[in-house]
């Protein structure tokens, strides 16, 4: 094997050695953790400079957004239109529904957070389909709101929600890549 010809270089075959199936993504995980974070203190630093009027917390969002963005890379390296941006804010909802879930469950209210944990999980496997390509942004197409439409929709979601995950059997697009990325990201796998 070739000597490593940086750090950089060396600590990303020390990773690859990790990941014995392609498929797994435990680091990929703990990396799109780490995004979500980011996002959520570049949005901390614009609150808390407009809060106490403080500009030197304005002044730490271009470090924090690179940081961000460079970490992103590694996670998602090709794209195409607003991939990129779309991820960012499928990453950035799931974080704040994860977060709006546990101060419903610390309130008591363990159902509205069960739902909005089953919510902030789909995002985030609306972000792993479209980064591994499991959704084809060519199949989607613009529909018109119809009422009727929306409450059928609206219904499927609940009874998909309200059912036990054990039990549900993947039927939708959706619930096909719940259930791959339930399988594919173990993070127990070092």
């Amino acid at each position: 094997m070739k000597k490593a010809e940086s750090v950089k270089e060396f600590v990303e075959r020390i990773d690859a050695t990790k990941k014995v199936n392609p498929k797994d993504l435990s680091s990929d995980q703990d990396l799109t953790i780490a995004i979500m974070n980011l996002i959520s203190i570049e949005e901390h630093l614009v609150f808390s400079g407009a809060k106490t009027g403080k500009t030197s917390f304005y002044d730490l969002i271009q470090d924090v957004r690179e940081l961000r963005k460079n970490l992103m890379q590694k996670v998602i390296p090709e794209y195409e239109g607003e991939v990129w941006c779309i991820s960012k804010h499928l990453l950035a909802s799931s974080m704040r529904l994860m977060e709006v879930g546990t101060k419903q469950q610390s309130l008591g209210h363990k159902e509205d957070a069960y739902k909005l944990f089953n919510q902030a999980y789909e995002l985030y496997c609306l972000f792993w389909g479209l980064n591994m390509k499991m959704l084809s942004v060519d199949d989607v197409k613009w529909v018109e709101d119809n009422i009727d439409d929306i409450k059928k929709i609206s219904s499927r979601l609940e009874t998909s929600v309200s059912a036990p995950a054990e039990t549900a059997q993947p039927s939708s697009a959706l619930s096909k890549m719940k259930a791959f990325v339930r399988k594919a990201v173990d993070c127990c796998i070092e």
